[in-house]
């Protein structure tokens, strides 16, 4: 029972948050049964609810992916959230622009969000591998250009700009949309598409030779390259997958969710999925757990707001508690982890 061993902390630490944020909510003046029933409720009360939570999961499953291949491989991909907007609005594009047969056409869609998340991911994998750039820095930036270069896509000044009230796209044809499980409801078969991509996932890092090399390089890139792993192809292949994986995020979204590219779509999707891959401890199957969690949260921070029980304000401070307490052990012990391979690589060097 390996596993559960490892998820007994991580269910500790949730519980610690949410004792916390029962005493901030008492301080600040509203009721903690309301509260927390209201959260339970909008979560998980009941068919349309648990769609929410589910519709909301969906694009965090993705980007929870994304981190891990990368944090699998010693890097810390921080620009999910980029390679999201790229893979989205390419995603929208191919859906507008490119007349296919159904399924047929929605595939072509999403695999033109992973090639454009993957060539965005590309770009700081071999700067880190070739030149040696921060990938924090590196990813982050990128992911800043990628946000402002598609909300200038889509603004009035730009190319694809397809109404005049929004800043937003046209329409994707009907063949390229991921079919929803209820009408009435968001909840798209993208939540599918991700969990058999977590299993794929999965089967990469730990059945293949590939999976091994990125991670015996995450764990001493050293003794990696004294055994004949060749370390700078696993990081740009790692960085390259981890944009794939959020760019097929961000296509699935636009496909399932919103059936257009919409200017600044995602509330931070691509932030959620590193908590996510953090809560799940690194584990492709796990992360759709954690992803569920942050989904949860999200969907129950709304129906705290609807209900005017708590403004939504409370309900984003519940969800930095459960980062807090989840995550911040566990990336303190990586960054120092991280900070000693790297200082050990820098004396070994002539």
């Amino acid at each position: 029972m390996k596993w559960l061993r490892e998820m007994a902390p991580v269910a500790g630490a949730i519980a610690l948050a949410l004792g916390v944020g029962a005493i901030v909510t008492a301080l600040t003046g509203y009721s903690v049964p309301a509260v927390y029933r209201e959260l339970v409720r909008g979560a998980f009360g009941g068919k349309y609810q648990l769609f929410q939570t589910l519709t909301q999961a969906t694009p965090i499953v993705f980007t929870s992916l994304s981190f891990v291949i990368a944090f699998r491989c010693g890097l810390f991909n921080i620009g999910a959230e980029g390679q999201l907007y790229v893979g989205a609005f390419a995603a929208a594009w191919a859906g507008f622009t490119l007349e296919l047969p159904p399924v047929l056409h929605t595939v072509v869609c999403l695999l033109c969000g992973a090639v454009a998340g993957g060539l965005w991911g590309l770009v700081p994998g071999w700067l880190r591998a070739r030149r040696g750039a921060n990938e924090f820095v590196t990813t982050m930036m990128l992911s800043y250009v990628a946000i402002y270069l598609t909300s200038w896509l889509v603004s009035p000044r730009g190319p694809y700009h397809g109404t005049q009230w929004a800043n937003q796209t046209v329409r994707i044809l009907r063949s390229a949309e991921l079919p929803r499980f209820m009408a009435g409801a968001q909840l798209s078969w993208g939540i599918a598409v991700g969990a058999m991509v977590a299993v794929l996932v999965w089967y990469f890092i730990f059945r293949t030779p590939r999976g091994y090399q990125i991670r015996a390089v995450g764990q001493n890139p050293q003794a990696a390259e004294y055994g004949g792993i060749d370390v700078s192809r696993s990081m740009i292949l790692a960085l390259t997958l981890a944009g794939a994986l959020a760019g097929l995020g961000g296509a699935a979204e636009i496909l399932g969710t919103h059936r257009r590219f919409i200017e600044f779509f995602s509330p931070g999707y691509g932030w959620d999925g590193i908590a996510g891959g953090l809560i799940a401890r690194a584990h492709p199957i796990a992360a759709i757990f954690a992803a569920i969690l942050m989904g949860a949260l999200r969907a129950g921070g709304m129906a705290i707001d609807r209900a005017g029980v708590a403004p939504a304000d409370l309900a984003a401070v519940f969800q930095g508690l459960v980062i807090l307490f989840v995550v911040a052990p566990e990336l303190i012990r990586h960054l120092k982890r991280l900070g000693a391979l790297r200082r050990s690589r820098v004396r070994s060097e002539p």
